[in-house]
């Protein structure tokens, strides 16, 4: 049987860095967007609960596939196995991302 692909998926999102692991990861639909799809989290087989985890599986409970802004993705990895989900904060300087459109409409491209 072969191996599941897993994809590590960083973003950042209202101040925040979130790191989530799934099956799917595409260009999607929807352009200027990533599509991830089959959110993997952690069993609740261990007494021990990460209420890190604990948070953002709550937050993607129920969601099927989710559309990140392409611009607000830090790093997409194919990796091995499945490491624990986790929301933390910026850390370092007093730099942040403008927010801007990823791309604009020339004045030619009117319909």
């Amino acid at each position: 049987m072969a191996e599941k692909t897993i994809f590590k998926v960083i973003f950042m999102n209202q101040g925040q860095i979130y790191e989530i692991y799934a099956s799917e990861v595409g260009h999607g639909a929807m352009f200027g967007f990533v599509e991830v799809e089959e959110l993997i989290f952690g069993e609740r087989s261990t007494v021990v609960l990460d209420p890190s985890e604990e948070k953002i599986k709550a937050e993607f409970k129920g969601v099927k596939r989710t559309y990140l802004p392409m611009h607000s993705i830090v790093r997409i990895d194919e990796v091995d196995k499945q490491g624990t989900s986790k929301i933390s904060k910026v850390e370092g300087g007093n730099v942040a991302q403008f927010p801007m459109p990823l791309y604009t409409p020339g004045e030619g491209n009117k319909s």
